[in-house]
């Protein structure tokens, strides 16, 4: 199983986010674009995992919800990741409550670390995946997308679960989910 946990965004964002994609992939068409139902913030990143483990994964990460309250992420505007000519990733910037879900990943990230698995963020930084390259030297399309995202407002969700994903190709599916429980 390829596993790793992420928080959702909810409708109102995929929505947004979906008639934004069908403007983007007009300005980089060689880009492949992800799929609105899997829209998310990654946590942590725990790769391929044996079903035998899963137990041990649930019950760390139920300890993490009621330590948490749900809180309330904006998405708007963007950037790009790798060389400024060539860029390879097409990101959405995530704003709100960003301590809080930086304070939900660092928590995910100490209940797992036990179990072997590290988390690949020294220094957590959200964003939110619209688009990669279709090669590994980049695509100058994906600068074009930067501008046309610039001052947009792709809307709000609030984050109420942490959610264990399995990744099966470019379809992600939900394997345990924890609420967030804390009351402020």
């Amino acid at each position: 199983m390829r596993l790793f946990t992420a928080v959702t965004l909810g409708t109102t964002i995929e929505a947004r986010v979906a008639a934004e994609l069908k403007r983007l992939r007009q300005l980089a068409n060689h880009a492949r674009f992800v799929r609105v139902e899997g829209i998310h913030l990654t946590l942590v990143f725990l790769g391929e995992v044996e079903a035998s483990r899963l137990p041990a994964i649930r019950e760390a990460l139920a300890s993490v919800g009621p330590r948490h309250a749900p809180f309330t992420l904006s998405v708007g505007g963007g950037g790009t990741f790798g060389t400024p000519t060539h860029p390879r990733v097409l990101w959405a910037d995530v704003h709100g409550e960003t301590d809080a879900l930086k304070t939900l990943q660092a928590d995910t990230a100490e209940q797992l670390q036990p179990l072997g698995f590290e988390s690949e963020y020294r220094d957590y930084a959200p964003h939110l995946t619209l688009a990669r390259s279709h090669t590994s030297s980049g695509d100058p399309a994906l600068l074009q997308c930067v501008k046309a995202l610039s001052g947009t407002d792709l809307g709000q969700g609030r984050v109420d679960r942490l959610v264990l994903f399995e990744s099966r190709g470019p379809e992600y599916h939900r394997v345990v989910e924890v609420p967030l429980t804390r009351t402020a």
